[in-house]
C-alpha cells in the first residue's frame, strides 16, 4: 500500500478543525485507510542517519498514511483533505469548463509515435493560484504517480508547462535523436537528445529513466506551434515552459504506451487541483439493500453513497438512484463497487447476521480427500510438508532434470516479470530440490513431500492446457531408503551435496 506523508497542522488547516491523534486514527479507520506512524523529519533523520545529522531538521509532525493501491486520488494532500471533507459532508460536483476567450487547445498526435509511444493525452489548468505548499503538493503528485500508477514511467510520463509562454495547437511527434535540439529543464544551454542521453548517464534521478526510449531509433517529442520543445517524453521538460509559483494557467500533458492508464494519471492530476467532470450510474435501492443485507430507505442510501465522494440523488420514480461517479473515482467499475462503498458508509458492524434462505451439504471433492489422506500418513511418516511455487523458470523443469523443454508439455507466460516464474510447473521435484538447497545447513536426513497441482498442455482440449495433482516424496540423508535414486547430474544441478532420493505419484491414477 502506499505511504502518504502530510503535515499535521497543514492537513488540520485544510480541514477546518484539528483532532487528538486518535480521534484522527479512528477517523481514518472509519474512511478504509490507516495512520500507519506519527513523526517528524528530525525523527526520521535521527534514526536513519544519527543524531548529529537530524540538528537543525524540522520538528513540525507528520503522519504517515497508508492508503489503497487503487485509490489514486488519494495520493496527495488535496486528495486526502477532499475525501475526508465528503465522508463527513458533502460530495464535490466536477465538470468541464471551455475557456471563456479562445477555442480549446489541440494536441497533435503524428504516426511517428506509433513507434516508440503511441498514445497521449492532455489538459488545461486555468486560473490556479499557487502557493508554496500547493507548487510542492502539485510536484510530489506528480512523482508519486510516476512510481505507482505510471510504473516509473514505462507505461505513463506527466509533463506539465507555463500555458502562457507557449502556444497552441501542440505536436507530439517523434524524431531521430540528433533532430531533438533544445535547453532541457534548469540547464543552461541547449543541448540534443543524444547529448542529454549522455548528459543524464550520471543524474542520480533521471537515469533511471534512458532505458525506456535509449534503444530506440526516434525519441517522442513535444513542440508548440511555434517549433518550441515542450518536453522529451519520458525523460525531461523543457526549460522554456517550466511552471513556477506565478504561473496561472498549466497545460498538462501525458504520454503513454496504456492509453487507459493515461488518462487516470491526467484525472488524477486536473481532479486535485480544480473541478473537472462528471460521469453518471444508476442502480436501485432494493439491488443494494438485497446485496449488503439491510433494509433502508432510497434518500438514506443516496445519502450514503455521498458520504463516500460518489454524489447521489433520488430519480423521480424514488426507486431508482443516480449516481455521479468522479474520474478521482477510477477504482469504480461496477454497480458492484459502488454497492460495496454503500456497505462501508452504512458500517460493515452494522450489518444485522441472518442465516442463509438456501441450505447445501457440502461434499469434499475425491481428488482432495485423498490428498488430505495421503499429507496426515506423510507427516506421521515424519516428513514435512513443504509449498513451493507453482511457477518456475525453464531451467528448472528442462535443463536442470536432464530433460528437453519442447518434452515438459510446459505452459508458458506471454509476460514474465522474472526469470524465475516463466512457465507453470510440470512436476515438483524440482521445487523441493531448490528448497533442499537452499537449506543445505539443516540436519540431516532432510524429508519434505509436497501435494499440489501441476499444469502441463494438452492439445486436444479446447483450453490447450489442464490441471493435474501430483505428490512428490523427497529424502536426502546419510540412508536413501526406498525412493528411486537421483542421477548425479541432477544433484549436481541443483547445487546439492548429499545422496538423495525422490518417488513422484500421479493421485489422479488412484481415482
Amino acid at each position: 500500500m502506499p505511504t502518504v506523508s502530510v503535515k499535521r497542522d497543514l492537513l488540520f488547516h485544510a480541514l477546518g478543525r484539528t483532532y487528538t491523534d486518535e480521534e484522527f486514527d479512528e477517523l481514518c479507520f472509519e474512511f478504509g485507510l490507516e495512520l500507519d506512524e506519527i513523526t517528524s523529519e528530525k525523527d526520521i533523520i535521527s534514526r536513519e542517519q544519527g543524531d548529529t545529522k537530524a540538528e537543525g531538521a524540522s520538528d513540525v509532525i507528520l503522519y504517515k498514511i497508508d492508503v489503497p493501491a487503487n485509490r489514486y486520488d488519494l495520493l496527495c494532500l488535496e486528495g486526502l483533505v477532499r475525501g475526508l471533507q465528503v465522508f463527513k459532508m458533502e460530495a464535490p460536483r466536477y465538470r468541464r469548463v471551455s475557456p471563456a476567450s479562445s477555442e480549446p487547445q489541440r494536441l497533435v498526435i503524428t504516426e511517428e509515435t506509433t513507434a516508440v509511444r503511441p498514445h497521449a493525452v492532455a489538459a488545461v489548468l486555468r486560473n490556479i493560484t499557487f502557493t508554496q505548499e500547493r507548487y510542492d503538493s502539485f510536484i510530489e503528485l506528480q512523482e508519486k504517480l510516476h512510481q505507482n500508477v505510471c510504473r516509473k514511467r514505462t507505461l505513463v510520463a506527466i509533463g506539465t508547462h507555463d500555458l502562457d509562454t507557449i502556444s497552441g495547437p501542440f505536436t507530439y511527434t517523434a524524431k531521430p535523436p540528433g533532430d531533438i535540439r533544445f535547453k532541457p529543464l534548469n540547464q543552461a544551454k541547449e543541448y540534443t537528445a543524444q547529448e542529454l542521453m549522455s548528459l543524464y548517464k550520471t543524474d542520480s534521478h533521471l537515469r533511471h529513466y534512458l532505458h525506456i526510449i535509449e534503444d530506440e531509433a526516434v525519441y517522442p517529442v513535444i513542440y508548440d506551434s511555434n517549433g518550441i520543445v515542450l518536453s522529451m517524453p519520458p525523460i525531461i521538460n523543457g526549460d522554456h515552459s517550466k511552471i513556477s509559483l506565478n504561473t496561472k494557467n498549466v497545460f498538462i500533458e501525458c504520454t503513454a504506451t496504456d492509453l487507459t492508464k493515461a488518462k487516470i494519471v491526467l484525472d488524477m492530476m486536473v481532479t486535485m487541483f480544480c473541478e473537472y467532470c462528471e460521469e453518471k450510474e444508476t442502480l436501485s435501492a432494493d439491488f443494494i439493500n438485497r446485496k449488503v443485507g439491510i433494509s433502508e430507505s432510497t434518500e438514506h442510501i443516496a445519502q450514503l453513497l455521498t458520504k463516500m465522494c460518489l454524489r447521489s440523488e433520488v430519480m423521480s420514480d424514488g426507486e431508482q438512484i443516480e449516481v455521479e461517479i468522479p474520474p478521482t473515482r477510477s477504482d469504480v467499475i461496477h454497480a458492484c463497487d459502488i454497492m460495496e462503498d454503500a456497505a462501508m458508509a452504512y458500517g460493515f458492524n452494522n450489518i444485522p447476521r441472518t442465516t442463509p434462505r438456501t441450505y447445501t451439504i457440502a461434499n469434499q471433492l475425491p481428488l482432495n480427500k485423498l490428498s488430505e489422506l495421503l499429507r496426515q500418513d506423510l507427516a506421521a511418516a515424519g516428513f514435512t510438508e513443504a509449498l513451493t511455487f507453482a511457477l518456475c523458470s525453464q531451467e528448472d523443469i528442462a535443463d536442470k532434470l536432464l530433460k528437453n523443454i519442447s518434452e515438459t508439455r510446459a505452459c508458458r507466460i506471454s509476460n514474465p516479470k522474472t526469470a524465475e516464474f516463466q512457465v507453470a510447473r510440470t512436476t515438483l521435484l524440482s521445487g523441493l530440490l531448490k528448497t533442499v538447497a537452499a537449506n543445505r545447513k539443516m540436519p540431516l536426513p532432510l524429508r519434505l513431500f509436497e501435494i499440489s497441482d501441476v499444469v502441463l498442455k494438452d492439445e486436444s482440449k479446447d483450453s490447450t492446457f489442464f490441471p493435474g495433482r501430483c505428490a512428490e516424496i523427497f529424502a536426502c540423508g546419510k540412508s536413501i531408503g526406498r525412493l528411486g535414486v537421483l542421477h548425479p547430474d541432477v544433484i549436481n544441478r541443483f547445487e546439492l551435496t548429499m545422496p538423495c532420493s525422490a518417488l513422484d505419484i500421479d493421485i489422479e491414477h488412484f481415482l
